[in-house]
């Protein structure tokens, strides 16, 4: 009899490991799917920007220290796509600040602000904004379950043993108002 409880107590073990272990490798391929959308939402601002300087140079052609900002800041960000999320953030928190001094130089040209190419490229460049958003909650969110599950007993107990490392944040400028919004 205390053979029965004994095996029934260590499957009850085994099982508890198992199932712990699988939670936190599907909640870590989660953390890393959710950061592949950001890259992917954020390459597709990259891609977008030399357009849209394109465009406003055509009208802007005097204001030559903006477009070497937004390209110089749209470089940082597309070479800290390996590093950690802190650095990327960080780097593409510049590159929403050189975007707006593009808009607000657009701001003050009348017919750019009517140029059709201009209009669909602004909003190309605010859907993107708007998914990077809602990109970075997710990865966040994603990461937050993570790192509970992991700090919590009995979980950590299995991620000591799984080598499961805390995630980081990926955390957006606090002075940040928002995504690039303009408005004509």
């Amino acid at each position: 009899m205390v053979w029965i409880i004994i095996a029934v107590v260590v499957v009850l073990l085994v099982l508890f490991v198992i199932l712990t272990y699988n939670a936190l490798v599907k909640t870590r391929n989660r953390i890393d799917n959710a950061f592949s959308q950001i890259a992917v939402q954020l390459k597709r601002r990259h891609d977008l920007i030399p357009n849209l300087v394109e465009t406003v140079k055509g009208y802007a052609a005097h204001e030559k220290g903006v477009f070497e900002s937004v390209t110089q800041a749209r470089a940082n960000a597309i070479n800290a796509q390996n590093a950690d999320p802190a650095q990327q953030a960080q780097a593409e928190n510049v590159l929403s600040g050189a975007l707006k001094s593009l808009f607000a130089v657009a701001e003050a040209y009348p017919d750019l602000k009517a140029n059709e190419n201009f209009l669909n490229l602004q909003e190309e460049i605010t859907s993107t904004e708007d998914k990077i958003a809602y990109s970075r909650q997710f990865y966040n969110d994603s990461v937050l379950s993570y790192n509970n599950r992991i700090q919590s007993f009995p979980g950590n107990l299995v991620a000591g043993m799984g080598n499961f490392p805390e995630r980081e944040y990926f955390e957006g400028d606090p002075d940040e108002q928002g995504p690039v919004a303009v408005q004509f």
